[in-house]
């Protein structure tokens, strides 16, 4: 589906991050390394949660669904990056524009989910221990990550609407890197003002929808674990969840900035972009693996099965 009363409008052409061929050279090395250390963490986490069955319990479940959709995230953005790092006419067309706008959303969306469902699930590990294996049963977790799924789309669909409702007649110029629905506004004909409104509640009832439990569990979490007597007891209970509070406290800084504050196509905006499309999923792998003792020691039993 195209955009409607475009008949002059096919594609779009992006500014990028820069006009200098060498600073572009750089930037594709550096974007090159992030995207295969994305591709090579988020599959070797999944390799290693499904090949260990020590590693078969929801949080891991959970972490499995997170590194897949890290996995979809970049490859939204990253790949028509690169080309486009490597070509003089940075352009894209308007059902290429389109389908990133929805799987940009569709992939943040569900992993403001996952981590939002990632908090409940550590609360119920710390503050119901005894109960935790009838409180995140299979079925239950299975739902939670179709839920998931499903809110994330219905999200992504309802952008999508917004973006085909635009009009656009000669200006084509993306003050971006890739296709966004906050960039495209600049450049329609349209009154914005309705569609603005609505972005703007649809981001707030997502992000806040996902935040809030989050923040709630937390608040319980730690006050579970000042009532913690014992130091190491304090310090066990914390290192099983310190993992996930950094990976939100990365994807929601750099998602509410993204989204919430006014698009003003300058170096900052782009900054935040690339932390929260292309940094993000690199390092969530990272600060799971190197965190946390259970998937060190998974990925020693892996890697010892396949050498």
């Amino acid at each position: 589906m195209a955009l409607r009363n475009h008949s002059t409008i096919t594609e779009f052409v992006l500014t990028g991050l820069s006009d200098d061929p060498r600073i572009e050279a750089l930037l594709f090395v550096l974007f090159l390394v992030i995207y295969l250390l994305t591709m090579m963490g988020n599959l070797t986490m999944l390799l290693v949660i499904r090949a260990d069955s020590h590693l078969h319990t929801p949080m891991y479940f959970f972490l499995s669904n997170l590194s897949f959709v890290d996995l979809c995230f970049s490859c939204v953005t990253l790949p028509k990056l690169l080309k486009d790092l490597l070509s003089e006419k940075k352009t894209i067309s308007v059902e290429g524009c389109l389908a990133q706008v929805f799987f940009v959303f569709f992939s943040s969306g569900t992993e403001a989910c996952l981590l939002s469902v990632m908090a409940y699930d550590r609360y119920a590990a710390i503050c119901h221990p005894l109960h935790y294996g009838q409180v995140m049963s299979n079925r239950l977790c299975v739902r939670l990550v179709l839920i998931s799924w499903g809110l994330a789309s219905l999200n992504a669909f309802v952008i999508v609407l917004l973006a085909i409702s635009l009009d656009f007649y000669d200006a084509q110029t993306i003050h971006h890197y890739t296709c966004e629905l906050p960039a495209l506004f600049p450049l329609s004909c349209s009154d914005i003002s309705i569609i603005t409104n609505i972005l703007l509640c649809s981001s707030l009832l997502h992000g806040l929808g996902t935040f809030i439990p989050i923040f709630f569990s937390y608040a319980r979490i730690i006050s579970t674990i000042l009532s913690i007597r014992s130091t190491t007891g304090r310090s066990k209970a914390f290192s099983t969840c310190s993992s996930h509070l950094i990976a939100v406290i990365l994807f929601f800084g750099s998602g509410f900035l993204c989204y919430l504050m006014p698009p003003s196509g300058s170096s900052l905006d782009l900054l935040l972009s690339v932390q929260y499309i292309g940094v993000t999923p690199m390092l969530n792998p990272l600060i799971y693996s190197l965190k946390n003792k259970e998937v060190k020691a998974a990925v020693k039993r892996t890697l010892g099965k396949y050498l």
